[in-house]
């Protein structure tokens, strides 16, 4: 059954007026509906069904009845015009008057007979023809050889007339059995029809009750993936539908309201607590510098060594407060400055950075040699390789190796930062880039680190549609594979020089 789509459209919108205006008090309320009016089509086919049966039935119980009823009527006659014939010839030859009354008898029985044979077989010229026999036989003749030698002759049309009369009946018989066979095929005809039109209408209203109740737990499913996400519209849609699930939508709106005041107070926090920290750092820091230039006079060896701690601790706080810094930054800002740029210079200066601590660690650092050009945010792969390097410090193996290798392919760069020393846990690998989540292994320092380096270098490479994770190395306990894609470099034509292209990443690619 083809349904126009001008009908299905001016439906949908007729749906959405009345769903609008009236809306189920419950979700039992609802499902109850759905399956009383879903049954409702079901119910009058079934109703139908049972009406069509009915009358088959009635109709083949006459059909039948009448059928027994003129065939035993005509074989009827048949025998009584055999009788009729017997008697009058006994009567001929033997003259009694017994003969006589039994022919009589007969001939009132057939004419009887005959009568209502002819409501059955109202048109039929042998009926007709029997009747105007039947009248002639009515009375017999004197005992004249002659006259009762005709008289007796009219007994072999009358016979025959009488058997073309059971063929007449047994041919109408056959007429009426087709007839209601023929009848029967247009009941099941009609009863096809309706089946598949209200067997149409059930499905058309099971999925109009599936539309009104999957309707609002897909905005619901929405809503949530939007909060999960972090990426809310203005546009929300109004849930329409039971009660108990409007009021779970509003309780949504209430919940992204609260994760949104709780986020903004978090990041106020994080951008106070910075504030305040490095505020007296940079007096702690410059204070310990002033006594390093001797400005307070000169100092014994024993105070240079606890000078020199409170140095490096200030570094180590420093470098802490740069990675909340950056945390937070990345968690708010997503744009990019795509440049070309020589990843093992990048490696090497990173690595000077990390010097001291290195030589102090007693490592061995093993670094690839360049030039080794790609794509990338100079400042995110930064941020990798420092959180990275600064993590195999912490927790790498004293007077253990330090290697840094790279491969550049046709579509991807592949970077491994990998370390000697105790192997990271199996249960800490699943929550490893998790912020704030530190594993059972300890830092090796004085400082305790605070659990968002990874999660920071995790994002930067997110950023960049690259992907950051611990592998398995032969070698090596620890090795993080870094993996960025190859991305064009848009040009800016000023000069003829090339420039940094700041690109926006999409709300989508904030999704972890």
């Amino acid at each position: 059954m083809v349904v126009p789509y001008p009908l299905l459209n001016r439906t949908l919108v007729m749906t959405k007026r009345v769903s609008r205006r009236w809306r189920p008090r419950s979700l039992l309320q609802l499902v109850l509906l759905a399956f009383l009016v879903v049954m409702l089509p079901l119910g009058i086919l079934m109703y139908q069904a049972g009406q069509a049966l009915s009358e088959l039935s009635h109709l083949a119980d006459v059909s039948a009845r009448q059928a027994v009823e003129e065939s035993r009527r005509a074989r009827v006659l048949s025998n009584l015009a055999v009788e009729m014939e017997r008697s009058a010839r006994q009567y001929a030859v033997l003259e009694q008057e017994s003969l006589l009354d039994l022919y009589a008898e007969r001939h009132n029985e057939f004419r009887e007979l005959l009568a209502m044979q002819r409501r059955f077989l109202p048109d039929n010229p042998d009926v007709q023809a029997l009747e105007e026999q039947l009248l002639l036989l009515s009375q017999l003749p004197e005992l004249d050889p002659e006259a009762l030698e005709v008289w007796l002759s009219l007994f072999v049309p009358f016979a025959e007339h009488t058997e073309a009369m059971r063929q007449a009946t047994n041919r109408q018989i056959d007429a009426s059995i087709e007839i209601i066979s023929a009848r029967a095929e247009a009941v099941q005809s009609r009863l096809w029809l309706q089946t598949t039109a209200l067997v149409s209408a059930s499905l058309l209203l099971m999925l109009l009750f599936s539309w009104l109740i999957i309707r609002p737990v897909r905005q619901l499913e929405r809503r949530i993936l939007s909060i999960g996400s972090g990426v809310e519209t203005n546009d929300r849609d109004t849930i329409q539908g039971p009660a108990e699930l409007v009021q779970l939508g509003d309780r949504l709106d209430w919940l992204s309201t609260r994760l949104s005041d709780l986020e903004a107070q978090k990041q106020q926090f994080l951008r106070h607590m910075s504030h305040e920290l490095k505020t007296p750092l940079a007096s702690v820091r410059e204070g310990s510098a002033l006594l390093a230039d001797g400005v307070a006079g000169e100092m014994t060896p024993r105070q240079r060594e606890i000078l020199a701690l409170i140095d490096s601790s200030g570094r180590e706080l420093q470098r802490l407060i740069e990675q909340l810094l950056d945390y937070n930054l990345l968690q708010h800002n997503q744009r990019i400055t795509l440049e070309q740029v020589d990843l093992a210079t990048l490696v090497k200066a990173t690595l000077a950075k990390h010097r001291l601590a290195l030589e102090h660690k007693g490592m061995r650092v093993t670094a690839f040699d360049g030039p080794l050009e790609w794509v990338v945010d100079r400042t995110a792969v930064g941020r990798i390789l420092d959180n990275l390097v600064s993590n195999a410090i912490a927790y790498g193996e004293d007077g253990g190796e330090l290697l840094l290798r790279a491969h550049a392919g046709r579509e991807h760069l592949i970077l491994d930062v990998a370390n000697s020393g105790e192997p990271i846990a199996e249960h800490d690998r699943a929550r490893l880039f998790e912020p704030f989540y530190q594993g059972r292994s300890r830092r090796k320092g004085p400082l305790k680190g605070s659990g968002i380096g990874l999660s920071v270098a995790a994002d930067c490479a997110r950023i960049q549609n690259g992907s950051l994770g611990l592998i398995e190395d032969r070698e090596y306990e620890v090795c993080f594979r870094l993996t960025l894609p190859r991305q064009a470099l848009p040009l800016t034509t000023e000069n003829n020089k090339m420039e940094p292209v700041e690109v926006g990443i999409s709300a989508r690619s904030e999704e972890r």
